[in-house]
């Protein structure tokens, strides 16, 4: 098989080509390939076989004021991504995200749950899901997830890594619920999703089980040999922002079943992983200036 990647060099991109450095591959950034332009995109899909898209506008507060920019990458790129891949008689894969539910429930979403996002950046991506399956019903594969970290982007559990080097405490919340997800995982799962003869649809993307920002911020330290005391318990009302975030972010993961593929695995398992792998680590502290 020929694999095209797009966004590929953003954190979960990155993990792709590794993941598939023994494989032809693609591999377009945002220099290479305007995915909102359908003739580009018809011209850099032709003679692949499958096409990954980790191209995604994720600036979440920004998209409030500006949702065409929102909308131009995360919808109206995914469905001329889903139109090219369809003529081209190849397989989509593009990666979508929790924001696309409205974060009041209380036990895990399903696949088949009704999308209500309650901010611009779910509303775009939701738009990009459903142009996705309406171009190319029969060979788009759209997989959420949520809350990643990883070791070639920005991300939160570098945030509190680096933030323990330079505060004695942190402060984090602890009333919005979700599933950390290491990239390598999902980069891992998305190539295991080709590979496997799982039929077209939705799949849940982020490892299994479930935390707090402040619980997952404990875990870290903890995994970094850092004292967990250290974090301390706060609420979103700190935290206000443009965009409203989900409250609850757990995603159900019964559609694997039909993929012949398990769940992934816990998110505690994956984050002593990724320490281990230098994923996520303490960055050195800056010399002292003489």
């Amino acid at each position: 098989m020929r694999y095209l990647i797009t966004g590929a060099n953003g954190m979960l991109g990155t993990d792709l080509q590794a993941v598939l450095a023994d494989r032809a591959v693609t591999a377009l950034g945002r220099a290479d390939l305007d995915v909102t332009d359908l003739d580009a995109v018809r011209a850099a899909v032709a003679g692949h076989d499958a096409v990954i898209n980790a191209a995604a506008y994720t600036k979440v507060d920004d998209a409030e004021t500006q949702e065409d920019a929102a909308f131009a990458v995360n919808a109206t790129a995914v469905r001329n991504l889903a139109i090219a891949a369809r003529e081209a008689g190849a397989k989509l894969v593009t990666v979508s995200t929790d924001y696309v539910f409205p974060g009041d429930a209380t036990e895990p979403y399903a696949e088949d749950t009704p999308r209500d996002p309650i901010n611009a950046y779910g509303r775009s991506k939701a738009a990009g899901e459903e142009a996705a399956i309406a171009e190319h019903p029969d060979g788009t594969f759209v997989v959420r997830t949520a809350w990643l970290y990883g070791e070639h982007g920005p991300n939160f559990a570098a945030t509190m890594a680096r933030l323990s080097t330079a505060h004695e405490t942190v402060s984090v919340v602890s009333d919005q619920t979700g599933q950390p997800t290491w990239t390598l995982d999902l980069a891992t799962r998305i190539v295991d999703l080709l590979d496997s003869d799982a039929p077209a649809g939705v799949y849940h993307g982020t490892n299994a089980g479930r935390t707090t920002w402040h619980g997952f911020t404990r875990a870290i330290f903890e995994e970094l040999g850092l004292d967990p005391e250290r974090v301390l318990e706060t609420d979103s009302s700190t935290f206000v922002r443009p965009a409203p975030r989900p409250a609850f972010s757990v995603l159900g993961h019964d559609g694997w079943a039909a993929a012949g593929l398990e769940p992934m695995r816990d998110w505690r398992d994956a984050l002593h992983a990724a320490v281990a792998a230098g994923a996520v680590s303490v960055p050195p502290t800056a010399p002292a200036r003489s």
